[in-house]
């Protein structure tokens, strides 16, 4: 590989880590099958070593790909046999918060279904719009406003459980 082309890689490789592995990671639920992920994703990158028409591309690209290794991974023979190991530093799980409170909308957002899940992550760390969510997942933009008002719904319900939270109307 020339010097160009590693820079590029490097640059790429600086721009996208955290958001893949946060993806990878709210997906997954556990951080041994993230690492797995982002280094397949990273070779999939090198192996065919894509054309983008914009950063937007590129971001997508990205994402789809890390979508797709994480579907791959979990429905495999060996993640089947394999048994769940569900520790995590907060603080490295999203990079957006610290503390007690923080810890507990943080288990409520992995805590949601697949479905809710994947939209709230892009739309609230990712801070993609309902019509990128609705391309990046194949589905339309009125699901996507679905399943992120039903995925708020359950995360309200589960922190009103607590006694952390004083969730209003």
């Amino acid at each position: 590989m020339k010097a160009k082309e590693k820079e590029k890689v490097l640059q790429c490789y600086q721009k996208h880590k955290d958001m893949i592995y946060k993806l990878a990671w709210a997906y997954c639920k556990d951080r041994y099958q993230a690492d797995d992920v982002f280094q397949e994703v990273f070779f999939r990158y090198l192996k065919f070593h894509p054309r983008f028409k914009n950063p937007e591309h590129e971001k997508a690209w990205f994402i789809r790909t890390t979508i797709n290794a994480c579907k791959n991974l979990l429905k495999s023979k060996w993640n089947s046999d394999m048994v769940q190991l569900q520790e995590w530093d907060v603080e490295q799980a999203f990079c957006k918060g610290t503390g007690d409170a923080f810890e507990e909308l943080k288990e409520a957002v992995l805590n949601l279904p697949e479905k809710y899940r994947l939209p709230i992550h892009l739309y609230y760390y990712e801070e993609y719009s309902v019509r990128e969510i609705a391309k990046l997942l194949r589905k339309s933009e009125s699901t996507v406003q679905t399943q992120l008002q039903r995925g708020r719904e359950k995360i309200k319900q589960e922190l009103e459980r607590s006694e952390r939270y004083d969730v209003g109307a």
